[in-house]
């Protein structure tokens, strides 16, 4: 344990030289009144931010713009709080304001890309373009939105991994919200051989998503054709389902139309390569050849 070092003797002669009383007298009564004012003014900015939440949902308004509030109240209650706590020591408040906004204005150009999140914070909670709970992909990230910040939005991925990205890149890129409408349309691309029945494809197909519970009717199930491509003749498998359905369709519904398509003898192509290879002897003649090569994706 390390001892603390001893005060020179100027020091400690300086101490003694101070009236204690005196400045108890002067200062001790506006110090304890600045204390009690920064202790009840925190206190009171905590419970009115932790409030707005509760004030909105009351209102029946998105979650997402009382927990914004929440953090604009309570940063701007906390300024409110110290500026009065200092004039509780008996500083003029006025010049202090014109210094505040001199510094004020210094730090805002610093910290410029700040108060860019801070404008796109308040677009995101005034134009909506998505509430808390919605599934979107934001800036290249696929997730639930849990809160929108003064700086941040943060949303949590399918892997329960929480991202937190700034405002200022989410209103600058595209947003894509998965789950603004209550239904979703579950889109599969399968191939089919050339010489497989295109009826009995999609016969088989429909049959296997009407079977589906979670499958809606309306709008039908169908099954087109979307290309004939160089290897298979792509079958468009399109239905309807709840918002909250469509992985756990979408995935099932892949396994079922394998399943069903081997049952039914309808063939799944893969891309293959054949390559003849041909050897030649001394005299010229041709020693081995045709060897097939596949070659999958």
């Amino acid at each position: 344990m390390i001892a603390a070092a001893p005060l020179s003797p100027a020091t400690t002669s300086w101490f003694r030289s101070l009236d204690w009383e005196r400045l108890l007298e002067t200062y001790g009564v506006p110090l304890l009144a600045a204390i009690v004012v920064l202790l009840v003014g925190m206190w009171l900015a905590r419970r009115l931010s932790n409030a707005m939440p509760r004030a909105t949902s009351r209102m029946g308004v998105d979650p997402m713009l009382g927990s914004f509030l929440r953090n604009v109240v309570y940063a701007a209650s906390l300024v409110i709080v110290v500026i009065l706590a200092i004039g509780t020591l008996g500083v003029q408040i006025t010049p202090l304001l014109a210094v505040l906004g001199t510094a004020g204005l210094a730090v805002g150009l610093a910290l410029k890309d700040s108060l860019s999140n801070i404008a796109s914070g308040v677009m995101l909670v005034t134009l909506r373009p998505f509430r808390v709970g919605d599934v979107v992909t934001i800036a290249g990230q696929t997730g639930t939105v849990r809160e929108v910040r003064i700086f941040q939005t943060v949303i949590t991925g399918a892997d329960n991994q929480h991202t937190t990205i700034p405002n200022t890149l989410i209103t600058a890129a595209p947003i894509i919200n998965l789950t603004a409408e209550p239904t979703r349309r579950v889109e599969l691309v399968v191939g089919i051989g050339y010489e497989d029945n295109i009826q009995l494809a999609r016969d088989t197909a429909l049959a296997l998503m009407k079977a589906d519970p979670r499958v809606l009717q309306t709008p039908a199930p169908d099954v087109v054709v979307y290309e004939l491509g160089a290897h298979a003749i792509n079958l468009g498998i399109r239905c309807y389902v709840k918002a909250a359905d469509h992985f756990g369709t979408k995935v099932t519904l892949l396994e079922q139309i394998k399943l069903g398509y081997d049952k039914a003898g309808i063939n799944i192509p893969y891309p293959q390569q054949d390559m003849h290879l041909y050897l030649h002897g001394k005299d010229g003649g041709v020693v081995e050849a045709d060897a097939l090569v596949r070659d999958k994706p």
